[in-house]
């Protein structure tokens, strides 16, 4: 993954591509942020699926951004938050569509042998470790919770 994006660094310095070279710097910066502030905890290195989940969260943040800008009027930086999130969305794997996302949900119930909201956290673990970065886990929680509940 890592090589994926500096790879893609070098491609749009090359191409000049200004605002695909500031976004991937910026992934760049977070990855070595998370990997400094790992460091202390555990020496080895951010696995894919800790990488997947850190996109999944600054796609989230300009998502959030691009609609605070777009309701105060301000069209210009709400189109640069949006090409930003779309510029990092490219590193991450295929989304699973809300009928793969409920064969997941009921395949990690049974998996599990979930029979309550107790069991919840269990469910939820399964699914963060086999679709990291692939489901929207908020909408997912919801989804469990109405399976479980």
């Amino acid at each position: 993954m890592r090589e994926t994006i500096t790879a893609a660094l070098k491609a749009a310095t090359k191409a000049r591509e200004m605002q695909r070279v500031s976004t991937l710097r910026l992934v760049s910066a977070a990855i070595k942020d998370r990997d400094i502030a790992a460091r202390r905890r555990e020496p080895e290195r951010r696995t894919d699926a800790e990488l997947l989940e850190l996109f999944a969260k600054m796609i989230k943040q300009r998502e959030e951004s691009q609609k605070i800008y777009a309701d105060a009027g301000r069209t210009e930086l709400a189109e640069q938050e949006g090409a930003e999130a779309d510029i990092i969305r490219e590193f991450l794997p295929k989304q699973l569509s809300d009928a793969d996302m409920a064969k997941a949900i009921d395949d990690a119930i049974a998996e599990t042998g979930a029979s309550g909201m107790r069991d919840m956290g269990k469910v939820m673990g399964v699914l963060k470790g086999r679709y990291a970065g692939q489901m929207d886990f908020g909408k997912a929680s919801g989804a469990v919770k109405a399976k479980l509940g």
